[in-house]
């Protein structure tokens, strides 16, 4: 199974990828969102860790380009953002996004027992 991390913080996404890793994930960083669509077409990721807040692209444009291209559309999408404003979280959401954790909120572990969660329940597991 892989799993693409998009998340600027350097620190997060090692702890994140190591966590992956230690369920046997294979996981690649992408640190903006325009290497985030770049890797997503090369390393075609079962599921997707996106910030918002990033350079170059927002996470909100990364994750409406990724559902418009059909190589990608189907790909498990999880925001996890300190904005936690309603109007974020709804926005990414009607994107397609399928769950939206406010990282000061949740726990590492967390995330990573709901990505698991969603990739068993959808056959990717």
């Amino acid at each position: 199974m892989k799993v693409l991390i998009v998340e600027d913080n350097k620190d997060i996404a090692w702890i994140w990828k190591e966590g992956l890793i230690a369920k046997n994930y294979t996981v690649e960083i992408a640190e903006d969102g325009e290497k985030a669509i770049t890797l997503a077409k090369k390393f075609k990721p079962d599921a997707i860790i996106l910030d918002l807040i990033l350079p170059k692209k927002d996470g909100l444009d990364v994750l409406k380009d990724l559902k418009e291209k059909p190589e990608l559309k189907d790909v498990i999408v999880v925001i996890a953002s300190n904005l936690s404003d309603n109007e974020n979280i709804e926005k990414a959401l009607s994107l397609g996004a399928v769950d939206y954790f406010i990282k000061s909120q949740n726990r590492i572990k967390e995330i990573i027992e709901k990505i698991e969660k969603y990739l068993t329940k959808n056959g990717k597991s």
